[in-house]
């Protein structure tokens, strides 16, 4: 069964930045795409970022221009670059890899905006 390991959260003032890791415990060409989810305090999970099998990045509106997804496939990992960071962006993080509409998630990383 796959695996996807977070790191990389923590607690950062506004205006920082923050890179996220995800470590696949398998090859990641074999998932349609890997990102992130977030669940912001009294929201719903959103979508944030992805990156598909052929290098094709998505971003929500709210992160693009800031937010930097990216791989590196001799590791099977995936990153999240988070620059100048808002207070909205205060949330649970999750990683993600999908077949078709199968997906397995990582355990969550906690990333706080905060002065």
């Amino acid at each position: 069964q796959v695996q996807l390991v977070e790191s990389g959260g923590g607690s950062v003032q506004p205006g920082g930045s923050m890179k996220l890791s995800c470590k696949v415990s398998e090859n990641i060409f074999n998932f349609n795409t890997v990102g992130w989810h977030r669940l912001a305090p009294g929201k719903q999970r959103d979508f944030v970022a992805s990156i598909n099998v052929g290098g094709r990045t998505d971003y929500v509106e709210s992160v693009k221009g800031r937010f930097i997804i990216s791989r590196d496939h001799a590791k099977n990992t995936v990153y999240l670059q988070m620059n100048n960071l808002q207070s909205e962006d205060t949330a649970v993080y999750y990683c993600y890899a999908n077949i078709v509409s199968r997906y397995t998630w990582g355990q969550r990383t906690q990333v706080t905006v905060s002065s």
